[in-house]
């Protein structure tokens, strides 16, 4: 079993940076790909980045290349979502999850099987 608890979220101006921490529980997490999502109000959950258990695979969408930045530390079992140039469509709660399915990297919530709570990140215009 595997828990998750992000952190690092809050309220920023647009052009700002957030750094976000996904915080895990469990030795085999650093054998699992680990994934960013976030939901906007009345929007679906959208993956937003990707990375294998060795960090040598990472995978953005399209609306966060070049601002976004995710890395693991798995001596720390901690995987980071760096956010600059933010931008208010950005906001959303935030989420990552993990996938023990050894497939690769899924921008599908389907293939993850453990969740953190969420954390809010909010930009401002």
């Amino acid at each position: 079993q595997v828990q998750l608890v992000e952190s690092g979220g809050g309220l920023a101006q647009a052009g700002g940076s957030l750094r976000l921490s996904c915080g895990a529980s469990g030795r085999t997490f650093s054998s699992y790909v680990v994934g960013w999502f976030r939901q906007a109000p009345g929007k679906e959950r959208e993956f937003v980045a990707g990375i294998t258990g060795s960090g040598r695979n990472i995978v953005y969408v399209d609306s966060v290349k070049g601002r976004f930045t995710i890395s693991r530390d798995n001596g720390k079992n901690t995987v980071y979502l760096q956010m600059n140039n933010l931008k208010p469509e950005d906001t959303a709660v935030y989420y990552c999850a993990a996938d023990r399915s050894r497939l690769g990297i899924q921008r599908s919530k389907a293939f993850y099987d453990y969740w953190g709570q969420g954390t809010q990140v909010t930009v401002s215009s």
